[in-house]
């Protein structure tokens, strides 16, 4: 551990008591890598003994706040994406805690759609690395990475005084360091299908028991499109807490008119326009609708036309995102096979007349072969590419080789830059180029296509490259 050491040591220094006294700050680059360099020094047990020891230690400050807590498989950043612009909108001090972040990583933690500064994202990974400090000299386990950040969010927010934090469970629910929390006005749970068995189960119901656990004591909870198995655990969980459930009806809501820019929808009567494309979006806007309904009940009131307002100014980036056009680029996090489901429905429903070329790049942990078989025949042309930078991310080559069975018309390419521009090659005006897999390599593509179109002059992007 001696590098992190040495790293801290530079923050601290100790008198002969061995009393801890502030010395000097990290600085934003200093904070980003004690946080990276952590991972190869993380350990103990995957549940919130870490978090809690870190937390109590610095005062408890997350149980001044008051949260909505969001867990699931598919559909959290975009249901999360509704409330954080509708309440922030309806004029709420709305702190949102998501990951992955897509472009910026700053963008993690933010507060009423600005992100953490890097002056204060900084000063609270000190306060924090000094109490980690602490705790290893004491002989306890070092946290991960996203304990600290969520330490740091819980830090950051508090100081804001947000009310209220919306939070995104980072994998599962019971064990995550997010579910920390005992404060919960609502929690938000979005359909739950097969994803990280290896961590949270292997049948549906043992997955869903794991993101149940963010239902807390009195609070309300708000679901959609369950699968049986999953809806008997979350009413289950929710009766033992005396925690009132509304399962919302997709049903009840009839879309008017869907295209790949976006779609308008009824729901209890009322007409609502979304600018966010696929055809699940409706289902994440209705379960919106319902926890802005129950959030309205306990006192965070907004008006119909707030929420209609809220819905159509909502964008999320890595969801159907257009980030160029003529051809038309657009960049999708799809991931594991019920985000294949869904971006399979959109390209059918959207594109079925026209040329597509696909960039895939995935997690070995996946069930890639589940996505390829799903969405590869629609391709005249794929390259697989390695996601950047993460020891999870599948080869280009092995991932070409998978492909190669359901679309001979495959290749492997390294260099992301390349990739793009072979396909901008490829692809006539009215084409469609579908970048999709991990997140984790949006923001490289995003940034990739937006310098070629300052180069090049190309139309603007629709995407957010902040």
């Amino acid at each position: 551990m001696a590098g992190l050491e040495k790293k801290i040591h530079r923050c601290y220094i100790y008198t002969n008591n061995t009393k801890k006294q502030e010395h000097t700050k990290m600085d934003y680059q200093q904070s980003r890598a004690y946080i990276r360099d952590a991972e190869q020094y993380a350990g103990g047990a995957l549940d919130l003994t870490n978090i809690k020891e870190i937390m109590k230690r610095l005062g408890n400050p997350q149980d001044q706040l008051k949260y909505v807590h969001v867990a699931g498989t598919n559909g959290k950043g975009s249901v999360i994406a509704y409330l954080y612009t509708t309440l922030t909108n309806a004029g709420y001090h709305v702190g949102r805690y998501i990951s992955p972040s897509v472009y910026s990583y700053r963008e993690k933690i933010e507060v009423e759609g600005k992100p953490i500064s890097r002056e204060q994202f900084a000063k609270h990974t000190t306060r924090v690395a000094a109490v980690i400090e602490e705790m290893t000299a004491e002989g306890l386990a070092h946290p991960t990475p996203f304990e600290i950040e969520t330490a740091v969010a819980f830090l950051f927010f508090a100081e804001e005084k947000c009310d209220p934090v919306i939070l995104e469970v980072g994998m599962g629910g019971i064990t995550d360091a997010t579910n920390l929390i005992g404060t919960t006005e609502l929690a938000v749970l979005v359909p739950i299908s097969m994803d990280h068995q290896s961590f949270l189960g292997n049948t549906i119901a043992e997955i869903a028991e794991k993101k149940a656990g963010i239902i807390k004591p009195g609070c309300s909870v708000a679901t959609i499109g369950q699968d049986p198995e999953a809806l008997k655990v979350i009413e289950n969980v929710s009766h033992e807490a005396g925690a009132d459930l509304c399962a919302a009806d997709i049903s009840q809501a009839e879309v008017l008119e869907a295209d790949f820019t976006g779609q308008r929808f009824l729901y209890n009567g009322e007409e609502y326009t979304l600018s966010l494309a696929g055809s699940y979006q409706t289902e994440n806007a209705v379960l919106a609708l319902e926890a802005l309904r129950i959030l309205d009940e306990r006192g965070y009131h907004t008006t119909t036309e707030q929420r209609r307002e809220g819905l159509k100014a909502t964008h999320w980036n890595g969801r159907l995102t257009i980030i160029h056009r003529d051809p038309l680029f657009i960049v999708d996090g799809a991931h594991n096979p019920a985000a294949a489901d869904m971006l399979e429905d959109s390209v059918r429903k959207y594109f079925k007349d026209r040329r597509m070329f696909f960039i895939m790049g995935v997690f070995r942990d996946k069930d890639y072969p589940y996505i390829i078989r799903k969405l590869c025949p629609y391709a005249e042309q794929i390259i697989a590419i390695e996601t950047p930078d993460n020891p999870r991310a599948l080869p280009a080559e092995e991932l070409a080789e998978a492909i190669r069975p359901c679309n001979p018309h495959v290749h492997a390419e390294k260099n992301i830059a390349k990739a793009v521009e072979e396909l901008f090659e490829m692809a006539g005006k009215d084409d469609v180029i579908l970048s999709f897999g991990s997140l984790s390599f949006i923001g490289d593509i995003t940034r990739i296509v937006n310098t070629r179109k300052e180069v090049f002059g190309s139309p603007a992007s629709e995407g957010n490259n902040e």
